[in-house]
């Protein structure tokens, strides 16, 4: 079976894990699911590196819910786990010309940029802005865009920002139906774009940066013969050809799931901001 998925918790089961691999869950507002990986050892035959692969799963993430604010704080709580003191690059990774992949540029559009607030505000006015940590955000675009790697462009710009940590946002693929739309993926291993829709580009990842890489994501896409199987239990034809799959409701999917990734990364980023405070920024 050919199992197209960029989740790790589509990729272990909870009762038959390789050695190496824990995994443990925990309720809140979130059902949240840890899974940590103490090597490298699995990346070839499952692509899942050294890290830790946290999931959120909830509601259909393009309705809003009365739950907003504690989701919102709840994915912050998880990602601030995640991410080290000091300046932060965003990068939102993907094409904006296409809607189901449009998620990380439009996250990374909503996330409150602070670099330059120090240098252009006096020390006593604005004081709560000034004591902002330090982010910049990117949209990276993609390559048949550019001609750029989005790996080489951010390389260029770290050299001039100094980040102590890169936050990548970009579109998922997963596996089970009900995780589309309705979950969060976060992870300190890295990533590397499209790698679930088989066409995967160059990693982002500590190795190449020399600084943590936190991937964030929401599923938004799953293949043809995936929902086959779903559904009848079957092997699809081999007559049959693929495609990728993504929900009708898409264009609402991917506003308002950008818009609570970025409410989640300005909370992890700011402690000093409320969600009152994030969001009058918007």
């Amino acid at each position: 079976m050919d199992l197209r998925t960029d989740l790790a918790l589509e990729q272990f089961s909870a009762d038959d894990l390789p050695e190496g691999v824990t995994c443990t869950t925990r309720e809140g507002v979130f059902r949240v699911t840890e899974i940590n990986i103490d090597s490298d050892r699995l990346r070839p035959v499952m692509g899942k590196g050294k890290g830790r692969y946290i999931t959120l799963e909830g509601g259909n993430l393009s309705r809003f819910s009365d739950d907003y604010e504690d989701m919102a704080i709840e994915l912050a709580e998880e990602l601030g786990r995640l991410i080290p003191q000091g300046p932060v690059l965003v990068v939102g990774l993907g094409n904006t010309d296409i809607t189901p992949d449009a998620l990380g540029p439009m996250t990374a559009s909503k996330v409150l940029a602070t670099r330059h607030l120090q240098d252009e505000l006096d020390p006593g006015e604005e004081e709560l802005l000034t004591s902002l940590r330090r982010v910049s955000t990117l949209a990276a675009g993609v390559l048949g865009q550019t001609g750029i790697e989005s790996a080489e462009l951010i390389r260029a710009v770290c050299r001039e920002t100094e980040p102590a940590a890169i936050v990548a946002v970009d579109a998922l693929a997963c596996s089970d139906i009900s995780r589309l739309g309705t979950t969060v993926q976060l992870s300190d291993a890295g990533i590397s774009p499209g790698s679930g829709v088989a066409n995967a580009r160059k990693e982002l990842s500590s190795a190449l940066y020399g600084i943590p890489v936190i991937a964030v994501g929401v599923p938004t896409v799953v293949d043809m013969h995936t929902i086959v199987r779903s559904y009848t239990g079957a092997e699809p034809s081999s007559a049959l050809p693929n495609m990728l799959v993504t929900p009708r409701d898409i264009d609402r999917l991917t506003e308002r799931a950008s818009q609570l990734l970025a409410f989640g990364i300005d909370l992890a980023l700011h402690p000093a901001l409320t969600f009152d405070d994030v969001r009058g920024l918007f």
